[in-house]
This record gives structure tokens, C-alpha cells and sequence, in this order.
């Protein structure tokens, strides 16, 4: 059996994939590991070094009782739930038309929907806050949930993918059989799309979840904070409170990564599928 020898750029790529290694998880182990301290044991030893013990879950009934986080889930449970009806249903719905159906401004209408991918959202929140306010919904949980809804179409192209791989003999044999446009969308397209769906219940949660500009913005009243505005919001109560401020978001972060390992293989699913064919 042959041995093989290690050069220069071998040891480079694995330093440097240790270094990678160190940078994702170093983060996440001060988090957990100064959550189980107390105020006195934070204060007194080394931030790396492990807690006495990991059953002193004090600082998370703190985080519990000061910090109103399961309001903040609550809401955030309510914003995710909505926007992912409304963008699974608008988005099969938009995708069956655009794929498998030929009309005159059929390229225009593809064309709009991704040239909206690359305008900067930021550009147009003072039309979008404008907008909002307009219709009553600010200072309302159906503000971020009409913008999850609205300004992201992620949905409609990867749906699209999913829909050009389905062959189009299915929807002429439903049809010889009398089925309805509708019958055929309900029937064959829509569960034939359920590891797109899995992909976006994924990719559209965790993208709300994490993100504190929208309900900070559109959300300022205390009672409708998120888990990220929660946190913001307790974060600058104790902000000396470092032992407390770990534990409130480890809390927050499990959520997403137990959503992840449950279900990460209908992300690489959802997203390589049909690229290759």
C-alpha cells in the first residue's frame, strides 16, 4: 500500500480549512458556553472557559421573564405562518401560468418579476413606508407580512425550475380526461411541487426570522416585537448583562438550526434540482 505525501499546498488547504472551522464555530461556543454562567462566575473567569455547570439555567428563566420572548415568538410564529400560505399559493400560481403557458407579454412579465430582484429594497422604502401607512397597516403585524408576501419573488423562480422539469404530457392526459386548468394546478402541479415547497417553508422562515429592519421599521409598538427586535430591545436593557445576553440568543438561534438539521436535505433538494439535467 502506497502512503501519500503531504507538500506544501496540502498543508495550506487544511490550515486554512481549520481556520475556517475555528471562525463558524468559535462564535457559537461563547455563546453557549457563558449562557450557563452566572453574573459573578462571567464576571470572574476567563469568557472560553466552560461553565460549572450546564444545568444552571437561570439566565434563561430571566430572559423569559425580562424579556417578553414569547411575545416575540408568538409574533414571529404569526408573520411566518401567513407569509408562507400567501407565498406558496401565489407563487405555484404565478409559476404554472409563466410555465406553461405561451401569451404575447409572457417575457415582459418574467422579465419585471426578476428585474425587482436586483432594485435595492432600500431605494424604495420611503414609497413602500408611504404605501404602508396608507393602507392602516403600520404599526401592524400585516405590514411585514404583506412586504414578505409582496417584495420578495424567490418564490415565483424557484418554483419555475420545479415546474419546467414536470413533463407536459401530465396536464394534456388530465385534459383529455376533462380536467380543468384549475384541476390540473390542484391536482398534478401543486403536489408535484412539494420538495420546492419543503425548500422555500426553509429558505422564506429563516429569512424572516432573522431579519429585525422590517419589524423595527414597520412594528415600533412594544407588544408586536420579533425575536430580533426582542433581542435588540433586551440586549440594550443589559447590555452589562453579557451572561444574560448569550442566553437570549441562544434561545433565539436554536429555532433555525434545529429547522436546518431537520430538514437541510430538501434545501440542497430544492436548490440544485434541475440545474443539472
Amino acid at each position: 500500500m502506497s502512503t501519500k505525501k503531504f507538500n506544501g499546498l496540502d498543508i495550506i488547504k487544511y490550515l486554512s480549512l481549520l481556520i475556517g472551522v475555528f471562525m463558524v464555530l468559535f462564535p457559537p461556543y461563547v455563546i453557549i458556553v457563558n449562557s450557563f454562567k452566572s453574573s459573578d462566575e462571567f464576571n470572574t473567569a476567563s469568557t472560553m472557559a466552560l461553565p460549572n455547570s450546564f444545568f444552571n439555567f437561570d439566565n434563561f428563566k430571566v430572559v423569559f421573564e425580562r424579556g417578553g420572548l414569547l411575545n416575540g415568538f408568538s409574533n414571529t410564529l404569526i408573520i411566518i405562518c401567513v407569509a408562507l400560505v400567501f407565498n406558496i399559493i401565489f407563487g405555484t400560481m404565478v409559476a404554472y401560468v409563466l410555465g406553461r403557458f405561451s401569451f404575447k407579454l409572457k417575457k415582459a412579465v418574467f422579465g419585471a418579476y426578476l428585474f425587482a430582484t436586483v432594485i435595492p429594497s432600500i431605494t424604495t422604502q420611503v414609497a413602500t413606508f408611504g404605501i404602508i401607512k396608507q393602507l392602516g397597516l403600520y404599526n401592524t403585524l400585516g405590514a411585514p407580512i404583506i412586504l414578505y408576501i409582496g417584495a420578495d419573488v424567490i418564490q415565483i423562480i424557484l418554483y419555475l425550475q420545479f415546474i419546467r422539469n414536470i413533463p407536459v404530457d401530465l396536464d394534456e392526459n388530465a385534459m383529455a380526461e376533462g380536467a380543468s386548468l384549475f384541476r390540473i394546478y390542484r391536482s398534478i402541479i401543486f403536489p408535484l411541487l412539494t420538495p420546492a415547497t419543503a425548500t422555500l417553508v426553509i429558505l422564506k422562515s429563516i429569512s424572516i426570522y432573522n431579519d429585525m429592519y422590517t419589524p423595527y421599521l414597520y412594528m415600533p409598538k412594544q407588544s408586536l416585537g420579533v425575536v430580533t427586535t426582542v433581542l435588540m430591545h433586551f440586549q440594550g436593557v443589559n447590555i452589562a448583562d453579557w451572561n444574560l445576553i448569550s442566553a437570549a440568543i441562544l434561545l433565539i438561534l436554536l429555532p433555525t438550526v434545529i429547522l436546518y438539521f431537520v430538514l437541510q436535505k430538501y434545501i440542497f433538494e430544492g436548490v440544485t434540482s434541475g440545474a443539472v439535467k
